[in-house]
C-alpha cells in the first residue's frame, strides 16, 4: 500500500511539473521597426516594353525558343519571342498551341524527358502570365527524341535545346 502512495505522489508531481513547463509560453516582445524606405528608381522593376505586332505572315510555329544547357529558365531572348507569341495568340483568339519541350542528347532519356517537360511548362507559365488562357496551351516533352541537328557539337546541341510551338 505504501508503494502505491509513493507512486501516486510521484505521478502527481510529474503531471504538475509538465503543466508548468508546457503551460504558458512567453510572449515575444516585438520592437517597432521603421518602415522600409521605398526602393530607388533604379531598383524598381522596369515596366515591360511594349511588344510590336508580329509582321504579317508571322506564325508562332516558325519561331522556337532556346534554353541554356541543363536549364529550363527562360532567357531574355526567349522571353522576347514569347511576348511576340502572346501578341499573335491575342490576335488569333481561336488558335490553340502545343508547346513541345526538347533537350539535347546529353543525359539519360528519363532526365531529358523531365527537362523537356520543365521547359515546356516554363514557356506555358510565361504565356499564361501574359494573359493567354491556359486552356489554349498544352505541353508535351520529347526530350532528346526529335533533334533538329545530329552533329555532336555545342552549336548543334544548342539548336536541340528548344521549345517548339505547334498549332493545333
Amino acid at each position: 500500500m505504501q508503494k502505491k502512495t509513493w507512486l501516486l505522489i510521484a505521478l502527481l508531481l510529474v503531471i504538475v511539473g509538465l503543466l508548468f513547463t508546457v503551460g504558458c509560453q512567453k510572449k515575444a516582445v516585438s520592437q517597432a521597426k521603421a518602415p522600409a524606405p521605398a526602393p530607388a528608381p533604379a531598383e524598381q522593376k522596369a515596366a515591360p516594353k511594349p511588344v510590336a505586332k508580329p509582321p504579317a505572315g508571322w506564325n508562332i510555329s516558325q519561331n522556337n525558343i532556346y534554353f541554356e544547357f541543363d536549364r529550363s529558365t527562360l532567357t531574355p531572348m526567349a522571353q522576347d519571342t514569347l511576348m511576340r507569341h502572346a501578341a499573335w495568340l491575342r490576335e488569333n483568339s481561336n488558335a490553340t498551341a502545343t508547346i513541345e519541350g526538347h533537350a539535347d542528347e546529353r543525359g539519360t532519356n528519363e532526365y531529358n524527358l523531365a527537362l523537356g517537360d520543365r521547359r515546356a511548362d516554363s514557356a506555358k507559365a510565361f504565356l499564361v502570365d501574359l494573359g493567354i488562357a491556359a486552356s489554349r496551351l498544352t505541353t508535351i516533352s520529347y526530350g532528346e527524341e526529335r533533334p533538329l541537328c545530329m552533329d555532336q557539337t555545342e552549336e548543334c546541341w544548342a539548336k536541340n535545346r528548344r521549345g517548339h510551338f505547334a498549332l493545333n
